[in-house]
């Protein structure tokens, strides 16, 4: 039959050394056995050592990209990386209101893993306002879930706190990652609030490694995955958990510095 083969796409930027970024998703799509479609929003020029280029795809080709694969794809999910600015941002919106794409996983990149500000206050009021709401899973990092909530993170029950706020902003699921930066760290909880009002946390082990490049884009684009399967969000989200946690346990050796995660880890 046309088009039966499960499709999903990711939304974000591209990243030449190939660790995040659409990369890091199109590997994700491929291990989980969908079919990855693209709508490229930027160009990043980078290795692992760092990023040292990047241009922004312009509002009419973006348009266009979501046009094309409308006329011809059955996208069953979508989500979101990296959108670097309000103009993207509204251009993504726009598009996925006007398209049938299926659920969407945003993937806020606001803050890194490490607290560093990635968006400029605009584009940053920009998703809040226009991409949250579109959120079937929403999937910060601790420091997206400070910034998005405006909480203490220092608070008793932080994740489960911060978790209720993204709802309130109009996120319908919520996956509030945990901290990567604590001394003599041991573990990592990660706590999830769904739009029935249960909710769970995981708690796995905390990997020590320096190739943990793309984790939070393989982390969103198996969530997506999952969903473009057909799965339950509770379900997708526990699978694209184990998933993860398998690419980064079972490392690969690839660049210099700070590398990426092994996709092929649990195939």
């Amino acid at each position: 039959m046309l088009n039966d083969y499960p499709q999903v796409v990711t939304i974000a930027g591209s990243d030449s050394d190939g660790s995040a970024g659409m990369q890091a998703d199109l590997l994700t799509f491929f291990a989980k056995k969908v079919y990855g479609a693209t709508i490229i929003t930027a160009c990043v020029a980078g290795n692992s050592f760092g990023i040292h280029a990047g241009v922004n795809m312009d509002a009419d080709f973006i348009s266009q990209e979501f046009k094309d694969l409308a006329d011809d794809f059955h996208i069953r999910a979508a989500k979101t990386g990296m959108l670097a600015d309000a103009d993207i941002i509204n251009t993504v919106a726009d598009n996925y209101e006007k398209y049938n794409f299926g659920p969407l996983v945003v993937d806020p990149v606001i803050i890194t893993k490490h607290g560093d500000m990635l968006l400029e206050q605009a584009a940053y009021e920009t998703l809040v306002q226009r991409l949250i709401p579109l959120a079937e899973v929403l999937t910060p990092n601790f420091f997206e879930a400070v910034k998005l909530s405006g909480l203490d993170p220092e608070l008793h029950d932080f994740q489960e706190k911060a978790a209720y706020k993204l709802q309130e902003m109009g996120a319908r699921n919520v996956m509030v990652k945990g901290r990567h930066d604590q001394k003599e760290q041991e573990t990592v909880t990660d706590y999830v609030l769904l739009e029935n009002g249960q909710s769970f946390k995981m708690t796995e082990p905390y990997y020590e490694t320096t190739h943990k490049n793309g984790t939070g884009d393989t982390l969103s684009a198996a969530i997506t995955a999952e969903l473009g399967l057909g799965k339950s969000v509770e379900t997708a989200i526990r699978s694209a958990k184990k998933y993860v946690d398998a690419c980064i346990k079972n490392g690969i050796n690839v660049g210099h510095q700070f590398g990426p995660i092994n996709h092929w880890a649990s195939n």
